[in-house]
């Protein structure tokens, strides 16, 4: 393929990805201001069709200029059709807030672990802003509706982020999306009455990548890594879409859309 038509066919296909977000997503209340600009990411480790893979997926959000960071209420991510992750080898056994709250990870089933990530959070202060790392643990919840429930479990090193969790739920999307991951956000102060932490930037996996579940064969209980989630034989026309929407504490909303080209096969 020339040069000049690669890039044609990548500034359509954001075009559309672009379109397709705004149709997906429902409308948002009012904003009060400029909204924040997010910058999403996505890949496959491997990238292999017709394999089993772990899916990793980012964002990046910068503030308008002149303006503290915007504390995040909710995130809608959008993944293609070709991947199942309600129906993957994920997620076997459920954990429960509850059980989150009282034993922390350990008290959750190993075979609930379906990925791990971090976070990048601000927490404003009056001698100024200070960046915080956040460490991501995603599980599998019970079941909502009959969609996939999940827990996300985020802890960090200082007492306002100490340990966190907050819901998510895997929910359906039409073409050329398959599947919405949908989460609330809380709100945290980060002083009693003062300003909100914010984050400013998170990355997550969703796959068996450093993952061991365990079963029993005959009488002897082995370790094994799931397959996670299988990437089709084919791949789709443009490479995998992906698309996200942001909403902050203000009501602005910010969407970004980006797509994975398609393996190199051999």
């Amino acid at each position: 393929m020339e040069p000049g038509r690669r890039h044609v066919r990548r500034a359509s296909t954001t075009i559309a990805l672009t379109a397709a977000l705004c149709a997906v997503l429902p409308a948002s209340a009012p904003a009060s201001g400029p909204a924040p600009t997010v910058r999403l990411t996505a890949g496959f480790s491997p990238e292999r069709l017709g394999a089993g893979t772990t899916v990793r997926l980012g964002f990046r959000i910068a503030a308008p200029p002149g303006q503290p960071p915007a504390p995040v209420t909710a995130i809608e991510v959008l993944y293609p059709e070709e991947l199942g992750i309600a129906t993957s080898s994920l997620g076997l056994d459920e954990c429960s807030a509850d059980r989150l709250r009282e034993d922390g990870l350990a008290g959750c089933p190993a075979e609930s672990l379906m990925g791990r990530g971090s976070a990048l959070v601000v927490v404003p202060f009056v001698s100024g802003p200070v960046r915080e790392p956040v460490r991501i643990t995603l599980l599998s919840g019970p079941l909502r509706e009959g969609h996939l429930g999940l827990l996300f479990f985020a802890s960090g090193e200082a007492p306002v982020l100490a340990e966190l969790i907050f819901p998510g739920l895997v929910l359906p999307a039409p073409a050329p999306f398959g599947g919405l991951l949908a989460t609330a956000l809380p709100l945290v102060p980060s002083v009693p009455e003062g300003p909100d932490v914010a984050i400013v930037a998170m990355h997550t996996t969703i796959g068996p990548s450093h993952i061991t579940y365990y079963r029993r064969i005959h009488g002897r209980v082995v370790g094994y890594h799931p397959r996670g989630i299988l990437l089709p034989r084919s791949c789709p026309r443009g490479g995998f879409p992906f698309g996200a929407r942001l909403t902050f504490q203000d009501g602005t909303v910010a969407q970004a859309s980006t797509v994975v080209p398609c393996p190199r096969r051999g």
